[in-house]
Order: C-alpha cells, then structure tokens, then sequence
C-alpha cells in the first residue's frame, strides 16, 4: 500500500518554509499531495490557480509531489484521494498548539488518518506567508523568503 501524504495550506504565497517542509518529507512518503485549500473566510493575494501553478512549476521533475485545490474539510479531502496522513510544519510552540487542536479533531472525524508534524529548519522560521504578503503589499523585497520560480513570477505581474 501507497503511503500517501497530503500537506494542506493556503500557500499564499508558496514560501521556502513550505518547500523545506515538502523536500524533508519526500523520504518519508510514496506520494505528497500539496493541496491548496480555499477557505471562504479568507481573501487570499494570489488565485489559487497561481498557488497551484507554483507548486507544480517547482516540482515539475519530482514525480512523487502532486498539486492541487480542495474545498471542505481537510479529511474528506484525504478520504478522496487517499491519503492516510497529513503534513504539517511547526516553526513554534505556538503553532503546534494550534495544529495540535485541529489533528484531534481530524482523528476524531477519521482514526485512521495520521497527522505527522516536522519542525521547520531555523533558518526558516521567521519565514510565515502573511509575513511575506504584507512585505509585497508595500512593495518591499521578499525574495529571501520565497522560491526563485515565485519571485520570478511576482516581477512577471508587477
């Protein structure tokens, strides 16, 4: 059996934080699926065709990394597709607490869906989208924070 993985977020935008998460888990799963989740509550700066795009662009010749977009709940989302666990990064003990809270109640939705946590690399722990999108919102320099095949695409619509 397959150990498909799904790593949900916004990605608004695709960050290196989100990319180092994505590369150390590669050893660690068949297959990784980094879906982009709409959620009505927010208003994302980039469409989640971009988002996806970017995932796609970056891992272009990584056959065991898939984008996509999802609506609804996260394990409904697994359930569809597959996948038996769910990735997710901590740069904080903040951020565990939080994602600690949301793993309990996907086990209680579905037991048999695993949330597998990776702690960020320090170097990119500053590094939080709504960090980046405020810095590109007044018009500051945010490439230290992003993939080449982002930065690339932002100068393209500026």
């Amino acid at each position: 059996m397959q150990k498909v993985c799904l790593f949900p977020g916004t990605f608004d935008p695709l960050t290196l934080g989100h990319v180092d998460i994505i590369n150390r888990a590669l050893p660690l799963f068949d297959k990784i699926i980094v879906a982009v989740g709409t959620n009505a509550a927010k208003a994302p700066m980039f469409s989640a065709e971009q988002r996806l795009l970017w995932i796609q662009e970056i891992y272009q010749h990584e056959p065991r990394v898939e984008g996509a977009v999802y609506k609804g709940l996260t394990v409904d989302y697994c359930k569809q597709i597959g996948a038996q666990f769910i990735l997710r990064g901590i740069r904080y003990v903040s951020d565990f607490e939080y994602e600690k809270t949301i793993a309990d109640a996907n086990r209680a939705m579905d037991k048999n869906i695993e949330t597998i946590f990776l702690t960020g690399e320090p170097k990119y722990t500053s590094v939080a989208s709504t960090i980046v999108r405020d810095i590109l919102r007044n018009y500051g320099d945010a490439s230290p924070f992003l993939p080449d095949i982002v930065i690339s695409s932002l100068k393209q619509h500026r």
